[in-house]
């Protein structure tokens, strides 16, 4: 049996090749993901081994705030606990780090570096001995002179001696770049370093360091830990260096770990498409040698033997495949490194884990998509070898409908369930509960296919006379394989209707939002991290056509034991500009006094007057009284506590924004604002239409992204349709031949077999496009109360979408339809 299945790998080729590319595109997804995630992996561990490897101990202040990820909200360490650690026994070079954001302004006028969602723009004190080296000039030894980074400077043309501007949360100052620093990489990041003073002054407070680290004179981390902590304040904690870097590891390796699974999640969907195009593929390449198989069982061959020779023939182009489908990875892994920029220079890093998921997937997908027609294709009886009409056995369908109809109703309920729930991971239910909805339609399609193919085809058969009707006919013939080859697509389709239905509505919410809790005039904002210099207020109110401008604070605290977020600063401002309906109370909240929601008073039981304990990150706590409540908005959030309590326990308060009234708002006003801010470049000014728009170009960006990484899934389903039509083509070559020799000519058999092709592409678009729009509906519903109030479905996205199907069809349609176009006559009816 095995010569059988050379042979029969021989004898279709091409047919096996077209499913060989389901299989490489899917695999390709898997290994790129792994390989570049793999890399990076690399290049963040090769980045912390070099960074704090003399450092024995570091002390900092205890974080008291989990949900602090950032670190911009921790206390600082006084000076006075180095000026004590001097004193310990196995101390070696105690060093007073200070760290915050600092980015430096090109010969552009621009900031260098991505400000928005990039990669940070780290601020630095030069200490000697420390993690990097100068490349260029000297160290920096007053207020007026700073270090970059090589790869900075060569960005924004800065060089040794030249005068830049560096933006950090206090006033920009003017800079002399006196050295360049060479980092290695480091990801993307820019670098600037101060003396320890001008440091302080900038991104910190004099007198205070974000850390402390040492060295070790022979003493044990763990022991000279234990020593040091012995002289150390309450609210400080020492660490050995180990754990350190193994914290800072722990939270990449985190990250990393969630865009490992996010991008896998679409390799599995790719992969998921591609075995309906693997099972379709074998279903019809099984059919087609019905009677080959046939008299294999006449002659003597086992049902074992008939199984195994179909299932090696997937074994085969499973392999072929994943060798491919790993290739092919390595350069979408070398692709994505590209698209990194800086982040994305340390080469690619090869593992066996790559390898052996490739192949495992690969094969495994194939071999159980070939399984089914390869046992369908052994229950043949020998006997049957001597029929001309020898058919594979079929299942009744109402069995499949019925199995179909109750994982349907069941991923439904999964993802209600899922979308729901109050606690747990919600992506577990509502991925298991589509993953169920999918093959419940998928099973229910042959039989939904006959009215929706006979309504979308009547207008081909009415208009394209009779390749329109033939084409309907050939669509109509066989449900199974119309319905196979449309959920491929299905798939594909209904995951992109679902993304974009999910970001109509979310643009549609925020400009509800916007509309309805924005009441100030313009929103003075950071454009990326380092939030709002402390100029800026001044220059705001200064401004002229202001007739107020009130900063406002985000901070953390722990409110009841949890973890929670809070807004600051001028109340009363800030309740006019958020629109906040006071339900109960006032915004006269004083010195000591927090706002909450309806919602968090009702699930605390708080109302006014109550007593709050909430402990601050610098670990001290207060009790602060409730004197007001309001209704949700998501514009400000859960809680309002009053801007002395946040600064009586923040040595270095950062502004979030400043909201802004105007006496004459307009054009002119904002112009004035925007030129009066000019010497800030991380910072703009937003209207009511401004922030709408911002809004809508995140959510654009956001929608795009998900959309390219589904459009694979689209790829293999139109692979799939080609496979399908060409299989179909030899399938009916007789007929074929027996149509040209009643007079239908190669132009109109060509046509026919174009229309089918769009026929049964547009079915899988209308399926998918039906299930896409309820996904996104059930999103909607569930989320109405996080911000997504408002559904709206983009009927003019969806319509092009269509159209797309529509020329999938088209395209999938040219080498099959070509190849029926091409057939001899007197060969072709002779065909057996």
């Amino acid at each position: 049996m095995g010569k059988v299945t050379l042979r029969n790998l021989a004898a279709h080729k091409i047919r096996l090749v077209l499913t060989a590319v389901a299989v490489i595109l899917g695999v390709a997804f898997v290994a790129g993901t792994l390989i570049f995630t793999d890399s990076m992996n690399k290049q963040f561990d090769e980045l912390f081994s070099r960074i704090g490897t003399n450092v024995a101990v570091d002390v900092r202040a205890k974080q008291v705030v989990g949900a602090d990820d950032d670190g911009s909200a921790a206390q600082p360490v006084p000076a006075a606990v180095l000026k004590a650690l001097r004193g310990v026994d196995g101390v070696k070079d105690p060093k007073g780090n200070v760290s915050g954001y600092a980015a430096v302004v090109g010969k552009d006028g621009k900031i260098v570096g991505t400000a928005q969602n990039g990669p940070p723009q780290i601020g630095v004190n030069w200490t000697t001995g420390g993690s990097y080296d100068l490349s260029a000039g000297r160290a920096p030894q007053g207020p007026g002179e700073v270090l970059v980074d090589a790869k900075t400077a060569e960005k924004g043309k800065l060089a040794v001696g030249d005068t830049t501007r560096v933006i950090t949360a206090g006033q920009p100052a003017r800079m002399r770049i006196v050295g360049l620093v060479d980092t290695g990489n480091l990801m993307g990041a820019t670098l600037t370093a101060f003396d320890t003073a001008t440091a302080q002054k900038l991104m910190l407070k004099p007198g205070y360091f974000t850390d402390i680290e040492m060295g070790s004179t022979g003493v044990s981390q763990a022991e000279l830990r234990d020593r040091v902590a012995k002289v150390l304040p309450q609210n400080m904690e020492a660490v050995t260096g180990e754990k350190l870097r193994e914290e800072s590891k722990s939270d990449i390796a985190t990250m990393m770990s969630f865009f490992r699974t996010f991008l896998l999640a679409f390799a599995l969907i790719s992969i998921f498409v591609g075995s309906f195009i693997i099972f379709n593929t074998f279903s019809m390449l099984v059919a087609q040698r019905t009677r080959e198989l046939a008299l294999l069982r006449a002659i003597g061959a086992a049902r074992g033997q008939v199984t195994r020779a179909v299932i090696g023939e997937a074994v085969a182009v499973g392999v072929v495949g994943s060798t491919l489908g790993l290739a092919a990875g390595a350069g979408l892994a070398s692709m994505l490194q590209t698209q990194m920029g800086d982040a994305g220079q340390g080469g690619l890093t090869f593992t066996a884990t790559p390898v052996i998921w490739s192949y495992a997937v690969g094969i495994v997908v194939t071999v159980v998509s070939a399984y089914f027609p390869a046992r369908r294709a052994a229950k043949i009886p020998p006997v049957a070898a001597m029929r001309d009409d020898v058919a594979l056995p079929q299942r009744s369908l109402r069995i499949r409908v019925a199995l179909g109809s109750l994982l349907t109703l069941a991923g439904a309920g999964l993802i209600g369930a899922g979308l729901a729930g109050n606690g747990g991971n919600p992506a577990v239910p509502v991925g298991a509960g589509a993953f169920a909805v999918f093959i419940g339609i998928a099973m229910l399609a042959p039989v939904i296919s006959v009215p929706v193919m006979k309504v979308l085809g009547a207008p081909f058969a009415r208009l394209m006379g009779s390749p329109g009707r033939l084409a309907r006919q050939n669509a109509l013939r066989n449900p199974r394989r119309t319905a196979a080859t449309a959920a491929a697509l299905m798939i594909g389709l209904a995951l992109i209707t679902t993304v974009n239905v999910l970001g109509a509505t979310m643009r549609a919410s925020i400009d509800e939002q916007v509309d309805a809790q924005f009441g100030a005039d313009y929103l003075v904002q950071a454009d990326g991290a380092g939030g709002i210099g402390a100029g800026v207020s001044e220059k705001v109110k200064a401004t002229p056509g202001v007739s107020a401008a009130s900063p406002t604070y985000e901070g953390e605290a722990r409110i009841e034991g949890k973890n929670a977020s809070f807004m600051s600063g001028d109340v009363p401002a800030i309740a006019k500009a958020a629109k906040l309906k006071i339900t109960s109370g006032g915004t006269a909240i004083g010195g000591a006094g927090i706002m909450v929601d309806e919602d968090t008073a009702k699930h605390n039981g708080w109302k006014v007057g109550s007593a709050v304990p909430v402990q601050f990150t610098d670990g001290r706590s207060e009790r602060l009284t409730v004197t007001g409540v309001y209704t949700k908005s998501d514009l400000i959030g859960n809680r309002i506590i009053s801007q002395a309590a946040y600064q009586r326990h923040t040595v270095n308060p950062s502004m979030d924004a400043i909201v802004v009234d105007a006496s004459a708002p307009g054009a002119a006003t904002k112009t004035a604002l925007e030129s009066a801010l000019k010497d800030y470049p991380n910072v703009k000014v937003s209207d009511q239409a401004s922030l709408k728009e911002d809004a809508r170009k995140q959510v654009d960006g956001f929608v795009t992204f998900l959309t390219i990484l589904l459009v694979m899934s689209v790829i293999i389903a139109a692979v799939g349709v080609i496979n399908t039509l060409a299989l179909s083509v030899i399938e009916r070559t007789r007929e074929i031949g027996l149509l040209r020799a009643i007079g239908i000519s190669r132009r109109q058999l060509r046509r026919m077999v174009r229309l089918e092709s769009i026929m049964i592409a547009l079915f899988g678009a209308v399926l998918g496009m039906g299930i896409g729009v309820a996904f996104g509906a059930a999103l909607q519903n569930a989320l109405a109360d996080k911000g997504l109030g408002v559904l709206a479905v983009p009927y003019g996205t969806l319509l092009v979408y269509l159209v797309v199907a529509a020329v999938i069809g088209v395209l999938a349609a040219l080498w099959p339809a070509w190849r029926a176009g091409r057939m001899d006559v007197l060969k072709a009816i002779s065909t057996e």
